[in-house]
């Protein structure tokens, strides 16, 4: 059986992957866990799994976006060798435990996350979360009994996430309460920063086009190979929380969000709720911009609020759209001011913009 590194070099010498020495250097890390998990589990009695001081510490991975986190993490997942585990994103994962709890309320339990928690132990040996990031106050609450609990049912835990995690949940509301879950993020898990001066990412689109007009089946079909190329044709909901309400946007994968024009500019959402997207993703793919006018009015408007929101978070915008951007608004109220948001979407498409 082929290590992890040695699969990994394989894929750098057959020209899939690109050899970066601080990926390299995070290889042993998942080697450790992997060598660990193929050991027979100790249990303790009928039917229950290891201790946690039986089980490997995970790891924590972190550093700038498009370094090639989740790669490795895939990488790592798919040579477990049968090994039971999971990889699902972290934001989607919260989402189900959300269901769950809500789920095992109605039965009256006293305590509702500790069945939602031996639930999930019971499935898998390892989750693989990607982009950890906890930005709701009601995440931060429960997050810290549940990784508590799986931790002591053995469940090993490796993620990748943008921020160290002593800026988990920075500057949130109660924070104090937060602080223990990251004093148990590193007691059980290894903290590793991925420190490359190469975005991957970013690499991709280095001299591509990320503008596609008119709006028609090249464009679609152009869309549609950007998004394969950056998040693999896959992705989840991702669900953002603004003052108490819920906004979705259709996909998401590894910092990747994917929507229509109508999706964020069609719907009552404000700049609150623009600046939340701009916040959690890296690059946006944008399908469908029609032409604006006094007939769409509120939707320019919008629009406009989103360019600017994605400009001053330096968000990497890729659309299809029905004209060229100095082409978009020829009439009515608004016509003037949208000058500033053609001319930023023409920014917006120059090579190592956002970077």
């Amino acid at each position: 059986m082929t290590t992890l590194t040695e699969h990994y070099m394989r894929l750098t010498r057959d020209g899939t992957l690109q050899a970066d020495p601080a990926q390299i250097a995070a290889l042993p890390e998942f080697e450790r866990v992997h060598d660990a998990l193929l050991q027979p589990v100790r249990k303790k009695g009928l039917f229950r799994k290891a201790a946690t001081s039986d089980a490997p510490k995970g790891v924590y991975f972190w550093g700038g976006v498009g370094r090639g986190k989740s790669m490795l993490m895939d990488l790592f997942v798919q040579h477990l060798d049968g090994i039971p585990a999971r990889r699902v994103h972290f934001h989607a994962f919260m989402q189900e435990i959300h269901a769950a709890i809500h789920e095992a309320r109605k039965g009256n339990v006293e305590d509702a996350i500790a069945p939602v928690a031996a639930q999930v132990a019971s499935s898998v040996r390892l989750l693989a979360f990607d982009e950890m990031q906890i930005t709701d106050i009601t995440d931060a609450m429960i997050v810290g009994r549940l990784f508590e609990a799986l931790f002591k049912d053995g469940v090993v835990v490796v993620t990748t996430s943008n921020r160290h995690p002593d800026d988990l949940y920075k500057n949130g509301l109660n924070r104090d309460l937060f602080l223990p879950f990251i004093a148990l993020i590193k007691e059980r898990m290894v903290v590793h920063e991925l420190v490359s001066p190469t975005d991957y990412r970013q690499d991709r689109l280095g001299g591509q086009q990320v503008y596609f007009t008119p709006i028609n089946a090249e464009a679609r079909a152009a869309m549609d190979a950007v998004w394969d190329d950056l998040a693999g044709g896959k992705g989840v909901p991702l669900v953002l929380k603004v003052t108490g309400r819920e906004v979705e946007i259709p996909a998401f994968r590894n910092g990747v969000a994917r929507a229509s024009f109508h999706d964020l500019c069609g719907r009552h959402l404000g700049p609150g709720d623009f600046l939340a997207l701009a916040h959690a993703t890296k690059v946006l793919l944008l399908d469908g911009i029609p032409t604006l006018s006094r007939s769409n009015f509120n939707e320019a408007k919008r629009f406009v609020t989103l360019i600017d929101a994605l400009y001053e978070a330096k968000v990497r915008l890729i659309c299809s759209a029905a004209a060229k951007p100095e082409m978009l608004y020829l009439e009515g109220e608004g016509t003037f001011e949208f000058e500033r948001t053609a001319s930023r979407l023409r920014e917006m498409q120059s090579e190592g913009w956002g970077t």
